[in-house]
């Protein structure tokens, strides 16, 4: 049975971009239906895309993560297409992805941008997107160069088991992060990516949106790995200790005085405080644990329509 094929397009103020996006994605996916999701536009996105095709919905709250929580809530398909409106990237790669992931029976394919010219991608969120991916993949594991693309074809039980709490930007990041932590069958496939069309503004915010994606990885490293989020707690507090109470512990041996009092009190509050934050962090990894295995049940008891 031929899968059904979803397209998922955020908007906001994409008029002179959105009519295109359907238009390419209709011709390389005949028989797809095309979602625009309208995220409170103030000019004419919503009518370009429902004259190009698209079926348009709205959502109210602001935020590229509201309406990806929204489109994931509300649209039921196969498999799920997930991509900008912004015409950057390259429509006819769709079919290869969905067929990679139909034919290895994946949940999660990654579209990774390759630059076609030089001004497609600024060297700002170039250098953040590689120091945020490295962050992701030292905790979490190195699976994906290019963990803040916003081009993705995805499963229907990967896509139901994702909670999406982030609000903004920082979607991209916590997907790849529920995808790692749950181990599902994954890949990434170089794409073509190129520079906004003449008239259309990028949405994202080098440093504020940077900076507010680096805040929701170290909440996800503090709530999926507690153990070497406080572990880390641990050891500076444990290091600010020594480095106070050595000096007074040597003093204490050779004269058996204790001169800097407040000091030493200082140096055994930060260890306790040091190993009371790795006992909390012990603690948390074995809730942890039981949520995942919790959020892996119920990943596994969404239904798969397709095999590859």
């Amino acid at each position: 049975m031929k899968p059904d094929i979803a397209v998922l397009v955020p908007c906001h103020n994409e008029q002179t971009t959105i009519a295109k996006v359907v238009r390419d994605f209709a011709t390389a996916l005949p028989g797809c239906t095309i979602f625009v999701y309208d995220n409170v536009s103030t000019d004419r996105t919503a009518e370009e895309a429902r004259l190009a095709g698209a079926v348009v919905r709205f959502e109210p709250l602001a935020g590229k993560g509201n309406v990806v929580r929204r489109m994931f809530a509300d649209v039921e398909a196969d498999i799920y297409v997930l991509v900008d409106g912004d015409d950057t990237y390259d429509a006819t790669s769709a079919p290869g992805l969905i067929d990679r992931l139909i034919n290895e029976s994946l949940d999660l394919v990654n579209g990774a941008r390759v630059e076609t010219n030089v001004a497609a991608y600024r060297s700002g969120h170039r250098f953040g997107n590689w120091l945020l991916t490295t962050l992701v993949a030292l905790v979490f594991g190195e699976r994906l160069s290019d963990m803040l693309s916003g081009y993705r074809v995805m499963s229907r039980r990967l896509v139901k088991s994702f909670p999406a709490l982030s609000s903004g930007f920082e979607i991209e990041t916590e997907l790849t992060v529920h995808a790692l932590q749950l181990r599902v069958p994954i890949a990434e496939v170089p794409t073509p990516y190129r520079e906004r069309p003449a008239g259309s503004v990028s949405k994202l915010r080098t440093i504020s949106d940077g900076v507010l994606i680096l805040r929701t990885i170290a909440q996800l490293v503090k709530e999926e790995r507690p153990a070497q989020f406080f572990g880390v707690i641990c050891a500076l507090l444990v290091l600010a200790s020594l480095g106070v109470g050595v000096p007074i512990w040597m003093e204490f041996r050779h004269t058996g005085l204790v001169p800097r009092l407040p000091s030493a009190v200082l140096a055994t509050g930060l260890m306790l405080l040091g190993f009371l934050s790795l006992t909390c962090g012990l603690i948390l990894q074995s809730v942890t644990r039981g949520r995942i295995e919790a959020k892996r049940l119920h990943y596994l008891g969404v239904p798969i329509r397709f095999r590859g």
